[in-house]
């Protein structure tokens, strides 16, 4: 059942796919039908689903689910995964390549490979108070207060 994110306990569940390019105006509108319809309908073992979606950003697709009226299970999850992989093919985006950091640069979005982050290391483009998205974080707690953090404050600090 789709509830408002908001509306969700801070223990949900999340599941955070960053986005190789922003989404336009008329895909965020498209792509929000699209996963309420879904997130209406997801259940586990037949049993309806708390859920919600986040577009933060227009550059992060955030899937949120109520752990605590029904768990995921392996087959809601690949469900779940199915619909974004709908949403890559549709909208010619990248979701899913967890070899990618997203972090801000001012108030753009950068998203690019962890050579390429590295080297932005190297060359000081990049700083340990760089402001990046830490995806795995793993409810909506973590996700309000710990996913955009500076880069010394999350598993990015390895590159520094």
């Amino acid at each position: 059942m789709f509830v408002p994110f908001e509306e969700l306990d801070n223990e949900a569940r999340v599941w955070i796919y960053p986005a190789s390019r922003p989404f336009t105006d008329a895909e965020v509108v498209e792509i929000s039908q699209k996963l309420e319809t879904f997130l209406t309908q997801w259940t586990a073992h037949g049993a309806s689903l708390n859920a919600s979606f986040s577009l933060p950003y227009k550059r992060f697709i955030v899937i949120a689910l109520d752990e605590n009226a029904q768990s995921a299970t392996g087959c809601s999850i690949d469900a779940s995964v199915r619909i974004i992989q709908e949403l890559e093919k549709i909208y010619d985006i990248v979701l899913l390549d967890k070899m990618n950091i997203s972090f801000k640069q001012g108030e753009y979005i950068t998203y690019k490979s962890i050579p390429d982050f590295k080297a932005m290391v190297k060359s000081k483009s990049v700083t340990e108070n760089t402001l990046v998205f830490n995806n795995l974080v793993l409810n909506k707690y973590e996700f309000l207060r710990e996913w955009e953090v500076p880069a010394k404050d999350s598993w990015h600090s390895r590159y520094f």
